[in-house]
């Protein structure tokens, strides 16, 4: 009897600072979950993004540093989110972008050239020019951003942004299963700090 009394005041005292946790690192629980794509064993984190987004810019430094020291369970995606045909065209570029082989050389170069130099992702002209300043063939990159393979990875990032119920970018995910805004995160450090707490909670659900 003594013992099961003190389990149940451990666990009394602990809801505090469980509610303390869960007010400051504020996010949103996915019912249902959603499948993940990551190799077993790994936990999936994805970040939702736009490239005409200025608080996705001013978030990459933060991203680049933090991934930069991630743990090796922890499987990191970006995805383009998707809203609507111009968000739809910049999703393309990106995974455009992956298909050729230049996605991590030129990933942030392309968000510099849109929110430092102004580049216009829906002018063909200035964006061949870009690109061919950068070492791309741009009627090789027109064609593969046409291709089946391109346009099917564009479809699938349109279904995870409505799957995710995401609204607005910056957000991201932890294997499927939580969500974090920009205004849940607060801050670049909040957002981030956020996701290392869920990841906490996912390793102890795995």
């Amino acid at each position: 009897m003594k013992r099961i009394l003190a389990i149940a005041l451990a666990a009394v005292l602990a809801l505090p600072g469980l509610a303390l946790a869960q007010a400051k690192y504020a996010h949103t629980e996915l019912k249902p979950p959603q499948p993940t794509e990551s190799a077993p064993g790994k936990i999936e984190v994805l970040e939702f993004f736009w490239y005409g987004c200025p608080h996705c810019y001013t978030l990459e430094p933060s991203i680049e540093a933090w991934t930069k020291k991630l743990p090796a369970d922890v499987q990191f995606r970006r995805v383009p989110a998707v809203f609507n045909e111009r968000w739809g065209h910049d999703a393309a570029i990106f995974y455009t972008l992956e298909a050729l082989g230049v996605l991590d050389k030129l990933h942030r170069p392309f968000f510099d050239a849109i929110h430092r130099d102004r580049l216009r992702t829906d002018d063909q002209k200035a964006l061949s020019q870009w690109l061919e300043k950068n070492g791309v063939d741009s009627n090789r990159f027109y064609n593969t951003l046409k291709s089946f393979g391109v346009q099917t990875r564009v479809r699938r990032a349109t279904q995870l942004t409505v799957a995710y119920r995401i609204d607005g970018t910056p957000a991201m995910a932890v294997q499927g299963r939580y969500t974090v805004s920009a205004g849940q995160g607060g801050s670049h450090e909040g957002m981030i700090e956020t996701i290392d707490y869920l990841l906490g909670l996912a390793r102890k659900q795995k």
